[in-house]
């Protein structure tokens, strides 16, 4: 039988951890799976930082390997928001890039950054691809295939990209939802294929409505030349 050693908190499964509803080894942190992550609900190896689905990152969000930075998706990426290897700037796709980009492509466009930036962006298109489920929130499923769960009281489950996506979508309000409408270029078959949410009735609405006002606009612009 295997003995633990060194727990400095509880409910770890595994041994050298210091913190809470940890499956690995010598994790500085709670609800990690994997091995020598400093930080909080990781999955890999050697994080540090929180949310990291990967191995050696030094920063948050980051699906990948060896990031440091933050909401990468590649390896060996220092900056932010980087799509690519080996780049120092952000919202960079490809490799040592060391610039940050005036323009972007949005919904396969290129846009003005500024744009970007500038939009009213809906809080649900951030999400976590890792949450931790405790142990009485678990289905008779979930329980038989982590076993272990009621060591750490819980387990933390790794969600599917689209599955995180449309569940972020279902827990917003109609006001948040409404704003992926002002993110530049919107295209509602291509957000279908990216995220899995069909929004494309709405999204008609969305553009009738516009149409609307615009010829409200400009009517009262005539009434007032008359």
């Amino acid at each position: 039988m295997k003995v633990k050693k060194q727990n400095t908190g509880d409910q770890n499964t595994g041994d050298w951890n210091a913190g809470y509803r940890n499956a690995g080894y010598s994790n500085a942190g709670d609800k990690n799976t994997g091995n020598r992550n400093a930080g909080d609900q990781n999955t890999g190896h050697q994080n540090n930082g929180n949310w990291n689905t990967g191995n050696w990152n030094t920063g948050n969000q980051n699906t990948g390997n060896l990031n440091n930075g933050n909401w990468n998706t590649g390896n060996w990426n220092t900056g932010n928001w980087n799509t690519g290897n080996w780049n120092t700037g952000n919202w960079n796709t490809g490799y040592f890039n060391t610039t940050t980009p005036d323009q972007v492509n949005i919904f396969d466009v290129m846009t003005s950054k500024e744009d970007w930036n500038n939009c009213s962006k809906p809080n649900f298109i951030y999400f976590h691809l890792t949450v931790w489920v405790p142990m009485s929130e678990m289905t008779d499923k979930e329980k038989e295939e982590n076993p272990e769960y009621g060591n750490t009281e819980g387990y933390l489950k790794r969600k599917g990209y689209q599955e995180a996506f449309k569940e972020s979508y279902s827990k917003a309000s109609e006001e948040d939802r409404k704003k992926i409408f002002n993110i530049p270029n919107f295209n509602a078959d291509k957000f279908l294929e990216i995220s899995g949410i069909d929004v494309r009735v709405d999204s008609e609405q969305e553009e009738k409505k516009k149409a609307l006002i615009a010829k409200a606009n400009e009517l009262i612009e005539q009434a007032k030349n008359m």
